[in-house]
């Protein structure tokens, strides 16, 4: 990897910790002291500043706060679940004449998680120093937990998405060009042991939400455990990897069948006493016009689970296992980090797509989006198509795919709109083409019929809410897909069942469903976690030709089908990170040499 950034991401650490220092000998020419790692901390809390630091990273990396086209690809675009629109294609991950070593995907992400191990191997080293004094031992053991957690969890993303890379535990303060790849297995080993060695360090439950709990490091062991076995059974390692699926299992069983968490089965939170809503229909998509009709909708539990006051298991939700803080107040003061963008990101652009039969920008079309992701065909139907349908995933409120017109020249004025209009509305094939890519579902993930801030001034674009990192449905499809890796299909059809009963599904799954390919673990996962998971992680450890295979299925645009010629499981390692380790050759990964 890059050792320079490294180097520069400490070097601001020591800059920040530092302006606690006496600003007039900070000033002097030739200032007393030297600052160096070792002696710009002098409290616990300096150290704990730099895990706050890390917090804050995951959270601009996992919501994508700087609208970086590098993070919605990150989050799934390019995959089975996500394309790009026609009005930004040519920024699109899906275009394999463009995809190669060179990407700023591939560079950025394979920075940010070298970036988190730095700032925790940095947290590690100040949390040893003699100077620190701790208010207890609880208390450094927690910071020391958190840290490599933190370091642990980012290799785990690196396994998952590039194999084998660099293990780097230390400090490092001077330039270094000669890193050696670790083997996959190695990296997922070194993961795993950090995360067993302070699992038991992190608590069951904290007041405050969005710190880390034990159960984080549980899901990521049950997950890196699942990772492993699928790889030592890739290399012909079978009885070894029946044992990590059983280890996957068994840390699944802690939190699942434990006493803390559950799935959330009764309505709950805020506004668990609103049966309906209605959303107003203005004339023309205009606040200032009189509200012509209403548009309504049945609410329901699984609703309940993304509305604003409720994803915290502090606040009553226990599904929550680790989420990620956004607060209206901490963004009009301070933090304008302090925000998802998921409207203005995620939603369907109706108004550039309906026929001229819907428009504007209020809460009826999803507040104001500039979408810069679609949801291919797979997603928005064929995971729901025939005995499917059934299911409060599928619901009006958490699914949305009724809109009224509003524009009073329409024949669709105050009338749901049919898709076939959406779709096919015009007598050129390239713009039913745009607008079928433009309108789709809308996800209650991304938009809300309460948009906070208003009154200050705020458009309709952002939310203010708490955003789920790991969610207790993730760890029970881990478990199921460890189930049926590990021989049983009928406890994996019963791990989907929980899913399924709680979404009040008509139809139950059996061993028969759990086909051998993981296309029902797979849809079962778009049902549940569509804008959640980290849909590249979850296609490129399932290894194989898993990730290929089904991007060629469901791709949105032609040019995947026609680009995507070779085969591939990992990402390429970043050219860049190549060309700087010039000390030590580091081969690339397979697929994507000479590109």
């Amino acid at each position: 990897m890059n050792s320079k950034k490294i180097i520069v991401c400490i070097g601001l650490f020591i800059l920040f910790a530092g302006t606690g220092c006496n600003d007039d000998k900070f000033l002097e020419e030739n200032p007393e002291t030297l600052y160096s790692t070792d002696n710009i901390f002098s409290t616990s809390s300096q150290v704990d500043q730099v895990l706050t630091s890390i917090y804050s990273r995951i959270r601009d990396i996992w919501v994508n706060v700087d609208i970086s086209h590098d993070y919605f690809n990150f989050k799934g675009k390019g995959t089975d679940l996500l394309d790009i629109t026609y009005s930004k294609r040519g920024q699109g991950f899906s275009d394999y004449s463009i995809i190669n070593p060179d990407h700023s995907t591939f560079r950025v992400l394979y920075a940010d998680f070298y970036t988190i191990i730095a700032r925790a191997n940095l947290a590690i080293h100040a949390a040893e120093l003699p100077q620190i004094v701790w208010a207890s031992a609880q208390d450094k053991a927690y910071v020391l937990a958190q840290a490599r957690f933190f370091r642990a969890f980012a290799y785990r993303n690196l396994a998952e998405l590039w194999g084998g890379v660099p293990i780097v535990t230390e400090i490092i303060t001077t330039p270094r060009y000669d890193f050696v790849r670790a083997s996959r297995l190695e990296t997922y080993k070194f993961a795993i042991d950090e995360m067993e060695a302070i699992v038991n360090d992190l608590p069951e439950t904290t007041p405050h939400g969005g710190r880390l709990v034990r159960a984080a490091a549980q899901h990521n062991l049950c997950e890196l455990y699942l990772a492993r076995g699928i790889q030592l059974e890739a290399e012909g390692n079978v009885g070894d990897a029946k044992s990590d699926y059983a280890k996957s299992i068994a840390f699944a069983n802690q939190i699942i069948d434990g006493s803390i968490y559950s799935l959330m089965t009764e309505r709950f939170g805020t506004r668990k006493n609103e049966s309906t809503i209605s959303i107003n229909i203005h004339p023309s998509g205009e606040i200032s016009q009189p509200v012509a009709d209403t548009i309504l909708f049945e609410t329901n539990l699984y609703w309940d689970l993304f509305q604003d006051g409720n994803i915290n298991y502090q606040d009553g939700n226990k599904e929550c296992i680790w989420s990620l803080q956004i607060d209206y107040q901490a963004y009009k003061n301070e933090d304008k980090r302090s925000v998802l963008h998921y409207s203005q990101l995620y939603s369907p652009v109706l108004r550039d797509g309906s026929n001229g039969t819907i428009i504007g920008l209020l809460e009826d079309i999803g507040g104001r989006p500039n979408s810069h992701t679609t949801m291919n065909w797979y997603v928005r139907d064929s995971i729901w198509a025939g005995q499917w349908a059934d299911d409060l995933r599928n619901s009006d409120i958490v699914f949305r795919r009724r809109f009224k017109g509003n524009v009073a020249s329409s024949p669709y004025y105050l009338k749901v709109i049919p898709w076939d209009v959406f779709y096919y509305g015009t007598a050129d094939p390239v713009k039913n083409t745009n607008n079928q890519n433009m309108c789709f579902p809308l996800s209650c993930k991304v938009c809300t019929d309460k948009y906070v801030g208003v009154a200050d001034g705020q458009v309709r674009q952002n939310l203010f809410r708490d955003e789920y990192l790991i969610r207790l449905p993730e760890t029970i499809l881990l478990r199921a897909e460890a189930k049926q890796r590990n021989g049983d299909k009928t406890g994996a059809a019963s791990d989907i069942n929980l899913l399924r009963d709680r979404s009040k599904c008509a139809y139950r799954v059996t061993a028969a469903d759990v086909d051998d390919s993981f296309n029902l673990i797979l849809d079962e996962r778009a049902r549940e976690l569509l804008y959640e998971e980290c849909r590249w992680n979850t296609l490129l450890r399932m290894g194989g030709t898993v990730a290929v295979d089904r991007i060629r299925a469901y791709s949105f645009w032609p040019e995947t089908k026609a680009t995507l010629t070779f085969n591939y499981n990992l990402w390429p390692i970043p050219q860049s990170v190549i060309d700087v380790n010039k000390d030590v050759p580091m081969e690339q990964n397979p697929g994507w040499t000479n590109r």
